[in-house]
């Protein structure tokens, strides 16, 4: 059967969530709890859960900017312990800020007969908000979690809360 509603949960990765990390957003310890809680309550009812994994070439040109993270194969570009997939769930590699773009996300979505998107994750401000914005734009309904959701700091977090409500209309 297929669902009409997915959980995208973004860059749950050693590099941005544990202490010392290469990008490390200290907030994102903080909603591992919620995110656990929404992947359950995907299991339960059979929404698919969909992992989108930051994974960056070893001379990614992102690294001009950010601090080189989750260069593909490193233990930094793996999804944290307490969040790995189980069987049934899917994970998406992803070079920049969008899911959607050059990635499976679209493909999978469509495959799947999904029209609504539920976001998870970090960052807020960046990979959260630009792949809501890219949901948007192709059509399906987003949603995002708030307390399931870190940016590095509360400025960053609540600007991009305001943007997806106020901008693109969702909750």
């Amino acid at each position: 059967m297929k669902s009409q509603t997915a959980l995208l949960v973004i860059d749950m990765l050693n590099d941005f969530i544990r202490e010392g990390a290469a990008l490390e957003v200290p907030a994102g310890r903080s909603i591992v709890k919620s995110i656990r809680r929404e992947i359950d309550k995907a299991h339960k009812t059979n929404e698919p859960v969909i992992y989108l994994c930051d994974r960056h070439a070893p001379k990614d040109p992102e690294f001009q900017y950010w601090p080189k993270h989750a260069v593909r194969g490193t233990e930094g570009a793996e999804i944290i312990e307490e969040l790995k997939p189980g069987p049934k769930d899917t994970v998406i590699a992803k070079t920049t800020y969008s899911g959607f773009f050059d990635s499976a996300l679209q493909d999978t979505l469509k495959q799947l007969g999904v029209e609504k998107v539920r976001l998870v994750g970090v960052c807020t401000n960046i990979c959260v908000l630009y792949t809501a914005a890219d949901a948007v734009m192709r059509g399906y309904e987003a949603e995002v979690i708030d307390d399931a959701t870190a940016a590095l700091t509360d400025d960053d977090h609540n600007f991009a809360l305001r943007q997806i409500h106020d901008v693109l209309k969702k909750r």
